[in-house]
């Protein structure tokens, strides 16, 4: 058997690997200026090599059809008020980095905001099970490396399909590498090695699960790869929005024309 200490390096290059990274993100999504429509959001897809992108997506789709929507599918039926401390959980987990990145993106109304809710969720929410913040009206907002690097003008490059991790650019997938990289946490406590395997494994399922009503109607279109690259590309070209803006508290339903409680 494994060392306690070995479990979250496993659970990062298996469970959450099988997470595809174009639709991690996008079931919460923010909302574009307001002066700004669905509609009107400009995205770019720049895909030079959609053969080989095309060959490793029919990869990842095997791996999800029988490995990681089926799981998904079942968490579904779980008591609501169980999905619901999953949900909140991990994304109390996660906002260490989002104040990381609200920082780095020069939001400071949005670190106060964050860090406010990680306080009160971690304290009187029981380890972020209740969003105690969120009954008490500080909104939720999400961010990461590569809305930062958007922020910062960096642009999106190539379309990327890696195995297991599914569709990108170059420029959030190097956010999602440095993500991996950063631990706000550390890794000199029991206690928090197992908390964060228990992260990362009921982030899959519950962000899997959440995507299911978009994946599932994307699916029934002509060419599935194409329809998902292009909500990612329009959901990333979204979220860079909201990074630039600023506010913490006008976040709302994704602008894909997909469902709003799906990826």
């Amino acid at each position: 058997m494994l060392p306690l200490r070995c479990t979250p390096w496993l659970v990062r290059t298996t469970s959450i690997a099988m997470l595809t990274a174009g639709l991690a993100g996008c079931s919460s999504q923010p909302s574009p200026p307001a002066d700004v429509g669905c509609a009107d959001i400009a995205y770019t897809v720049y895909d030079p090599a959609e053969p080989f992108n095309r060959g490793v997506f029919a990869f990842n789709r095997v791996v999800d059809d029988y490995a990681l929507a089926p799981v998904a599918r079942g968490y579904r039926y779980m008591p609501d008020f169980f999905q619901t401390g999953v949900h909140n959980f991990v994304a109390n987990f996660g906002e260490p980095k989002v104040f990381i990145n609200d920082l780095l993106q020069g939001n400071p109304m949005r670190s106060v905001n964050t860090l406010g809710r990680f306080a009160l969720n971690t304290t009187v929410g029981v380890v972020g099970l209740i969003d105690v913040s969120g009954k008490v009206g500080i909104a939720r907002h999400t961010a990461d490396f590569g809305q930062t690097f958007g922020v910062w003008g960096i642009a999106n490059g190539p379309i990327v399909e890696l195995p297991l991790l599914g569709t990108s650019n170059s420029r959030d997938a190097a956010g999602r590498v440095l993500s991996f990289v950063v631990d706000p946490f550390g890794s000199n406590s029991d206690t928090v090695e197992t908390l964060s395997t228990v992260n990362l494994v009921g982030g899959t399922i519950d962000g899997r699960a959440e995507a299911l009503p978009l994946t599932d109607s994307l699916q029934k279109l002509p060419d599935y790869y194409s329809a998902l690259r292009n909500v990612v590309a329009e959901h990333r070209a979204d979220f860079i929005i909201d990074g630039q803006r600023g506010s913490p508290d006008k976040t709302t339903s994704q602008c894909t024309g997909a469902p709003a409680d799906g990826f």
